[in-house]
């Protein structure tokens, strides 16, 4: 059974708008920590034998100026592979970039995930919570696995109610979140938790209505 309460603590969350040379951007921050080494952390999300057993099929030319494409999901360029330091890559878009940092500690690694897009996308900090949950699923499901709780089907895991409830706790850490960071309306903040409960916990939409 999935602790709930015990795996949405565990994520920090942050949400910022800032600017580049190119323009305005809003970036989601996620970061957990991992019992393991940054070695086996690093591989745990690099190599597509691992990957697909926590997250999704993986495939590409996976090296610095190769791409790669998730299963059913985004793909994208690879524009930094340090390991076992740093992964950045553009996902889904030229313009939608993640970074991977890890820094290891004898056997406990901290995971940070920065996802930078441009403000014509996420139209405000809002924008978090069209990824900010989905991020936190995926921290939720690598933890899982390091735990020795794989599922034998993990995209079919992602979308089972449990995992779904979890979703819906993520949506009101981010809405908090968003609200606490300034950077939205309340018109805007209840606009985006609404689709991203559809998006993430469509079996519970009902329910909250």
């Amino acid at each position: 059974m999935l602790d709930i309460a015990n795996h949405l603590k565990a994520i920090h969350r942050e949400v910022r708008r800032g600017t580049t040379t190119e323009g305005e951007t809003v970036t989601v921050l996620v970061r957990r920590r991992y019992d393991a080494t940054a070695e086996d952390v690093w591989d745990a999300v690099t190599d597509p034998a691992r990957v697909r057993r926590w997250f999704l099929p993986l495939t590409g030319d996976l090296r610095e100026g190769g791409s790669f494409q998730l299963e059913g999901n985004a793909g994208g360029d690879i524009l930094t592979c340090d390991p076992p330091r740093l992964l950045k890559v553009t996902f889904g878009g030229p313009t939608s970039v993640v970074q991977v940092r890890l820094a290891g500690d004898g056997d406990s690694t901290e995971l940070e995930l920065e996802h930078t897009v441009p403000i014509e996308i996420a139209q405000s900090g809002a924008g978090a919570l069209f990824v900010g949950p989905g991020w936190d699923s995926a921290l939720m499901a690598l933890a899982q696995y390091f735990a020795g709780d794989i599922a034998e089907d993990p995209v079919a895991a992602a979308n089972s109610r449990e995992v779904q409830e979890f979703c819906a706790g993520s949506v009101t850490e981010w809405s908090t979140v968003v609200e606490d960071s300034g950077t939205a309306t309340a018109e805007e903040i209840a606009g985006a938790a609404q689709i991203s409960m559809a998006q993430f916990a469509p079996d519970l939409t009902g329910d909250t209505e």
